[in-house]
């Protein structure tokens, strides 16, 4: 996996995601490298320079992984489109499946009733290649990670999850460790460890998005199969809506039955951003 200074990732991806919201705008026309550089107000050299550096393949490869037809694609391959074979299949080197080295326990129902109260709750903020996060941790594991564009809104939005927990701005170990997914190989980092609010099959349906391989993608109709609940569909929809990790948590890889990549809770684009850069992380590890 490329290591590309993460702060520079957080800066150069302002630039990116305004490319990517042209190449989405764009996709049927495929624009070429010339007509995408324009619209970021930069060379083609600079730009496919840069681009490149971000996500580790030329804009061109990455326009090939955002299109339709590639999410239809994985949809027609069994491995992607039926968990429980993803799983058997995905578990090589490369794959860096989450739930190698993620794990979630749940609040106590008492924790979940009393809005955290008792809860000692550390956050701080952090870039990553997809725009600046607010991380927060309980002892025991991450309990929030949201893409922030405003902090003191991120602040509130964590206090009004936890409006009895008493928060403490500091940056401790289990914070910089699940950060360093963005920039590390999987293998180099410890266990990362969730302390998560939610019902039980709210808790269910994330488990399972943590057994979604990086690079493919499933409906939300396969995460209803595996959970056993196959008519649950719009309920497995709603509980990935309330999905409180960003990135951690891979709701991302969820998208709609006829192939299109659906709402995200912090913005299509980036959702789009993530897939394409994930499919060409993969790609670059296989």
């Amino acid at each position: 996996m490329r290591i590309y200074p993460v702060i520079q990732q957080q800066i150069d991806y302002a630039r990116i995601e305004t490319a990517i919201y042209y190449i989405k705008d764009h996709l049927q026309d495929q624009p070429s490298l010339e007509e995408i550089a324009a619209a970021v107000q930069l060379s083609p050299s600079h730009f496919q320079k840069l681009f490149t550096a971000w996500a580790g393949v030329s804009p061109k490869k990455f326009m090939q992984y955002l299109s339709i037809e590639y999410a239809k694609s994985l949809l027609q391959n069994p491995a992607a489109r039926l968990l429980d074979t993803a799983h058997a299949t995905g578990l090589s080197g490369t794959s860096r499946l989450h739930d190698l080295f993620i794990t979630i326990e749940g609040m106590t129902p008492g924790e979940f009733k009393q809005g955290g109260a008792g809860l000692h709750i550390n956050y701080s903020f952090a870039d990553s290649p997809f725009g600046q996060l607010i991380i927060a941790s309980t002892t025991k594991g991450i309990c929030h990670l949201f893409f922030a564009t405003d902090k003191q809104q991120a602040v509130d939005n964590l206090r009004s999850r936890f409006p009895q927990a008493t928060l403490h701005p500091a940056t401790d170990k289990l914070q910089q460790n699940a950060l360093g997914i963005f920039h590390k190989d999987w293998r180099q980092l410890d266990q990362i460890k969730l302390h998560l609010t939610g019902t039980p099959f709210q808790l269910k349906v994330w488990e399972s998005l943590l057994k979604i391989p990086q690079g493919n993608l499933v409906t939300y109709g396969d995460i209803a199969q595996h959970i056993d609940k196959p008519s649950a569909a719009r309920a497995v929809g709603t509980a990935i809506g309330s999905n409180p990790i960003a990135f951690l948590i891979p709701c991302h890889r969820v998208i709609q039955n006829t192939g299109r990549l659906g709402g995200y809770m912090w913005g299509e684009t980036r959702k789009t951003a993530i897939i394409g850069w994930e499919a060409a992380q993969q790609s670059a590890g296989e």
